[in-house]
């Protein structure tokens, strides 16, 4: 046998037997049986994800593959300094300990101020309660509430558990948190079927908000048991996910590793073979494994995603983690809330059917036609009112809004309460003679019922068959394209006697929406040019939904896949990934479950889907998706908590821009990789010479270092600042499959700009040496004046060559004058810490100590510089090559 749904369960009961079935009443709980149950089902909270200690998410930023390797390298450099002293290995092993402690202590104060800014946000269930126990009303913490107390909800309170109506007096409540549903719905006491919880009409979830009216309502669900906390264990339980950009830095960090132990011992084999003394030997190995590990990449990357967070959050996006810059970039799917995401979440009438004729509700000056329709928008409510302004339910608000300023005719005398079986409600004005009017408002459908005449202006003609047909074509047009239709009439009152709802007078039809924020169609359209498919998945009727797409411009087609969650309950996994190829869709009266299903449906396509939300029933969703976007204003804490970015306005225009960001990391990555990569060869190749042809060592495993983490460091974040390019939002997204460390990159940088940088180092080099008489075969001490010098030269033909080399690497296609030279301040500030910084170590007494150089003559300078020129117009004409090569 199928065992119920709980609530279900509770929602055929009638109040009574609800009360009986907790073993509860009228009275409330005993305090005594209120502590009892309380230990045996625990509090009412959402229990939290087991936060991960601080030393252990720093221990995580020190210990992945990458660090891994760099801690090897660090261990052979102390082992070659106790082994062999003097070498300059001990101070190689302190500066790649320090990478690797600098890199991840930053990484760790990144994602440590991320959390700390999201906690500021958290809003969590009511704090205090108005409980009935022992027959009085006690305020008591949200927390110790149990399943059998007796709660008493007001407008304006936030549910604090699941509860069972068990008295209601005009109760509506907004369910938008849990179903994405904008509506207030009306909830009652009375006991109704129903094959769905959140569609149950007597039952009150946890997290949800008392628009109107008042209840009296049993708690049966508290804490993880709830709707709420349900949601919230699909979200602890969906794990995380690895982001393209940690999978491609994986990548990289593990071909680099191999390709530099690799080569360390091909080398340190080659070594042994042409004679070198074991230590020797050993010391040349570490030298190429140094050599070919880039410590600044580690540094490099992160700072250039930081400083795309920082401007992110300049632009309202605060990203929760670092990754996530990126991943936003390479999104190609977008699921993306209705209410509240793509809306404003606030009704507003939008259109009327007046006097026989559509009119839009903007126009405001005065009609005769309109006028008494504007009466019953403006005195038919149950809104309470602050200082002059009214609070209740939102579509109230919006019909009193639209009515704008009336006068008043007499005193509001009663209220005839909207219920679910009246689908209606009347407000009844009257003057101090006992006459007066009575405004009805409800579902078209009910008032038309109601009805024996309708207003034509100043005219009052008869509602018959012709009418009727005309009013309801007008409902099923405007409720088609996405409106709440409602429908209003009035009478007059003769006397005090006279208060029934039959004998009214329709005054008209009025739609309602809750519209699109002002900014969200440029938004689409940005989405449309970029090749991102953008998809709304909303708890809302299809209809609504439909009208809402059209309207954006998300579904332009004539005929969209519109799935609903009925439809998807259906659905094998394989057809669900297949009606998916569609390239336009809206998702309506979806629940957690499934939108997290449509994501995970998307990914297996190979696609990457950035999901946007703020309610709890979006929480799911955010967790599984490859990049979770939340609202940090209307958000939920448990949606916040699942997101790696939270919007901090709740624009979803904030999204495309932070896609712009995102999309630039990706490129100054590969900007900066190829930077960085490039200097690995001059830094190579004299080893190589210095074995095979028996010269002095041309470059030190201490100069690698000062161009490793040094002089390279500040042009290579540089790159990583470089601003989005104007096209980088009018080309597809990158493919899933494209490598951060791409066979052209390594081309250019391996191949082609690194050999000729070793070629301008060595040329430095043998220029200093032949300038001061050494020949070949002459072996030179370590501390000789001539050694120094030449070595310097060669450190300052690898700088000057990556002075040139950061101005090239700007674009992979683009000319260097294309881009103007202020427009990246850093870019020339990083130029002027490389020079400033080569002048410290080859001018200084501490720069030539510790690095062991010397100050080199002008004519080294020019030499050096010639040839970086050179470097850069070989480059350029390469790329000028390509882009002729590109031309048909």
């Amino acid at each position: 046998m199928m065992i119920q749904h709980p609530a279900l369960n509770i929602s055929k009961l009638t109040p009574e037997a609800a009360l009986a079935s907790l073993g509860s009443g009228l009275a409330g709980l005993s305090a005594s049986e209120a502590r009892r149950r309380l230990g045996e089902f625990g509090s009412n909270q959402v229990a939290p994800v087991a936060a991960e200690p601080l030393w252990r998410m720093l221990g995580r930023e020190i210990s992945h593959f990458f660090a891994l390797v760099l801690w090897v390298a660090a261990g052979l450099a102390f082992f070659a300094a106790y082994a062999e002293p003097g070498q300059g290995m001990l101070e190689l092993g302190l500066a790649i300990v320090g990478v690797i402690i600098v890199n991840g202590g930053f990484s760790f104060w990144q994602a440590y101020r991320a959390e700390q800014a999201l906690a500021a946000l958290q809003k969590l269930l009511p704090q205090q309660v108005d409980v009935r126990r022992d027959g009085a009303t006690l305020a008591v913490p949200a927390a110790a509430l149990v399943p059998g107390d007796l709660v008493q909800l007001v407008e304006g309170s936030k549910v604090p558990a699941d509860c069972r109506v068990i008295e209601s007096w005009a109760l509506r409540v907004n369910l938008a948190t849990l179903t994405g549903e904008s509506y207030a719905r009306s909830i009652s006491a009375e006991a109704k079927p129903s094959d769905d919880p959140m569609s149950a009409q007597n039952l009150l979830f946890a997290g949800t908000l008392i628009i109107s009216g008042e209840c009296s309502a049993l708690v049966y669900a508290t804490g993880m048991r709830t709707e709420f906390g349900h949601i919230a264990h699909l979200t602890q339980t969906a794990g995380d996910t690895e982001s393209p950009l940690q999978k491609e830095i994986a990548r990289v960090s593990h071909l680099v590793a191999l390709l530099a132990l690799g080569l360390g011992v091909l080398f340190f084999v080659i070594g042994q073979l042409v004679g070198l003394p074991f230590w020797a030997n050993f010391i040349f190995s570490i030298g190429i494994i140094v050599a070919n590990v880039p410590e600044g990449l580690l540094p490099t990357v992160t700072l250039a995603l930081a400083l795309a967070a920082q401007r992110m959050a300049k632009r309202n996006a605060l990203v929760r983690h670092l990754p996530a810059v990126e991943t936003l970039g390479s999104a190609t799917v977008i699921l993306t809330d209705k209410t509240g995401t793509l809306t404003q979440n606030r009704m507003t009438v939008r259109e009327l059917f007046v006097a026989g004729r559509h009119h839009l509700a903007a126009e405001r000056w005065p009609r005769a036609d309109d006028l008494r329709l504007r009466a019953v928008a403006r005195f038919c409510h149950s809104l309470k009112f602050h200082e002059g302004e009214p609070a209740g339910d939102p579509m109230e608000i919006a019909l009193w809004q639209f009515a704008g300023g009336l006068p008043e005719f007499g005193k509001r005398a009663g209220e005839i309460p909207f219920d679910t079986a009246r689908r209606r409600m009347s407000v009844i004005w009257r003057e101090p003679d006992g006459s007066g009017d009575l405004y009805c408002k409800g579902a078209p459908e009910v008032v038309f019922s109601l009805c024996t005449d309708w207003l034509d202006g100043d005219a009052t003609r008869p509602f018959d068959a012709a009418a009727l047909k005309v009013f309801q074509a007008a409902h099923e047009d405007l409720a088609g394209r996405g409106f709440r239709v409602l429908a209003l009439a009035w009478k007059p009152l003769a006397d005090a006697g006279d208060s029934g709802e039959d004998g009214l007078r329709l005054c008209g039809l009025v739609g309602l929406e809750d519209p699109p924020r002002l900014d969200v169609h440029e938004a689409v359209r940005r989405c449309h040019g970029a090749g991102i498919r953008v998809f709304m998945v909303t708890g809302d009727h299809p209809h609504t939904a439909l009208a809402l797409a059209r309207e954006v411009e998300l579904v332009r087609s004539a005929a969209p896949r519109v799935l609903t969650g009925e439809e998807l309950g259906k659905m094998s996994p394989a057809s669900l990934q297949l009606a998916l190829d569609a390239p336009e869709m809206v998702f309506a009266r979806v629940s957690a479950e499934q939108k997290m299903l449509i994501t995970q449906a998307l990914q297996l396509k190979g696609e990457i889907v950035a999901v946007t939300g703020d309610g709890v029933n979006d929480a799911p969703a955010l967790k599984t998706a490859d990049i979770g976007i939340a609202m940090g204003l209307s958000g939920t804490d448990v949606a916040r908590e699942a997101a790696d970015i939270v919007l901090l306005d709740d624009h979803f225009a904030t999204i495309v821009n932070a896609i712009e960001e995102g999309r630039a990391v990706f490129e100054n990555i590969c900007k900066f990789l190829t930077y960085i990569l490039t200097s690995n060869i001059p830094e190579l190749v004299p080893y190589l010479i210095s074995v095979l042809f028996r010269i002095p060592l041309p470059l030190t495993i201490i100069q690698i270092l000062a161009v490793d983490l040094g002089t390279d460091m500040l042009p290579a974040l540089a790159l990583g600042a470089e601003r989005p390019h104007a096209e980088v939002m009018s080309r597809p997204p990158r493919p899933r499959q494209e490598r951060l460390l791409s066979w052209p990159l390594l081309a250019r940088a391996y191949l082609f700009l690194g050999p000729l940088e070793a070629a301008i180092a060595m040329s430095c080099f043998f220029f200093v040496l032949n300038g001061v008489g050494w020949t070949y075969g002459t072996a030179l001490a370590a501390t000789d004046p001539r050694y120094l010098q030449a070595t310097s030269a060669c450190l300052l033909g690898i700088v000057l060559a990556q002075v040139a080399n950061v101005f090239v690497c700007r674009h992979p296609l683009l000319p260097t004058w294309h881009f103007p030279l202020l427009q990246n301040r850093l870019l020339l500030a990083g130029v002027l810490a490389e020079i400033l910084l080569l002048l410290a170590i080859l001018y200084t007494p501490w720069g030539n100590a510790l690095f062991g150089t010397a100050p080199l003559g002008q004519d080294v300078w020019l030499l050096g510089a010639g040839l970086a020129a050179v470097f850069a117009l070989l480059e350029e004409g390469r790329k000028w090559l390509l882009r002729r090569a590109a031309v048909p």
